[in-house]
């Protein structure tokens, strides 16, 4: 039986159910039809990272992203991608450059210019680099995760909205409508950060990862298609490998993989 609190939406915006409820660690979510097709339903459990989701997908309109159809205080609707194609399986399966190359895309487009003027409710990088802030003096290489982060703070350029969490499986088969992105987190700040995390990425294939000459390998891929430096992309990974190590730690899971990926890009960081 659907809890009471999704059914509640099910009733409002007109809905069926198509399938089970899935759960994750910030969400409920319910696969679900409408009198024009397929969506995904979303409810953020407390304490949710994705707050600012609803915003930036209607800032988005449907253009490298999921459509957002309706939002209320926590809930969204949305477009549901159900194609078969894995960037995961991609990348894994011996095609890591060809995903790559899809990743770049929908980072372009995803950051293209818009009509509309950017939400009001976007997190700043800042913010979002408080838990490795926090937990500098720890660990020498936190320590300079932190320095590096701060330094590129400092030195931000072409500031504008970020989907905050970018990977391989946050980008999706949307069938005629091409990949699109799903998840954001709502930031702003300097674009090159929303490629630090597609370097880490996919999780949690180690082998694959854990390469300093992959690591080389897509940064100048990445920067190349992006027109970014190459030198920001490999220290916005660093910087953020040390972040999620951190937050590895607060939800009480082993930051050994994300530690890992600081490991290797730290010689390569202008650290």
């Amino acid at each position: 039986m659907v809890p009471p609190e999704i059914a509640q939406y099910l009733s409002r915006w007109s809905l069926r159910e198509d399938g089970d409820v899935i759960e994750t660690p910030m969400s409920r979510l319910l696969p679900v039809r409408r009198a024009d097709g397929p969506a995904m339903l979303k409810l953020l459990k407390p304490g949710s990272d994705e707050r600012n989701a609803a915003g930036l997908l209607a800032y988005y309109d449907g253009q490298g992203a999921v459509r957002l159809f309706a939002a209320d205080d926590g809930a969204l609707l949305m477009e549901r991608a159900s194609g078969t194609r894995s960037l995961g399986a991609m990348a894994t399966g011996g095609r890591d450059d060809a995903a790559a190359d899809v990743l770049a895309d929908a980072v372009a487009v995803l950051h293209a210019p818009r009509d509309q003027p950017p939400p009001a409710a976007l997190t700043p990088l800042s913010e979002q680099f408080a838990s490795l802030f926090d937990r500098d003096d720890q660990d020498a290489l936190l320590a300079r995760c932190a320095a590096v982060a701060r330094r590129l703070l400092a030195s931000a350029a072409d500031r504008l909205p970020l989907h905050g969490d970018l990977h391989h499986g946050n980008v999706l088969d949307g069938g005629a409508r091409g990949w699109l992105a799903i998840d954001p987190k709502g930031l702003i700040g300097e674009r090159t950060y929303d490629v630090a995390n597609l370097l880490r990425n996919p999780w949690p294939h180690g082998n694959l990862v854990h390469s300093r000459a992959r690591m080389q390998r897509l940064a100048r891929r990445y920067a190349d298609r992006l027109d970014l430096d190459p030198r920001r992309v490999l220290d916005f990974a660093f910087a953020h490998a040390g972040l999620s190590a951190c937050w590895d730690m607060e939800d009480g899971e082993d930051p050994a993989y994300s530690l890992a990926c600081a490991e290797v890009l730290s010689s390569l960081s202008d650290a």
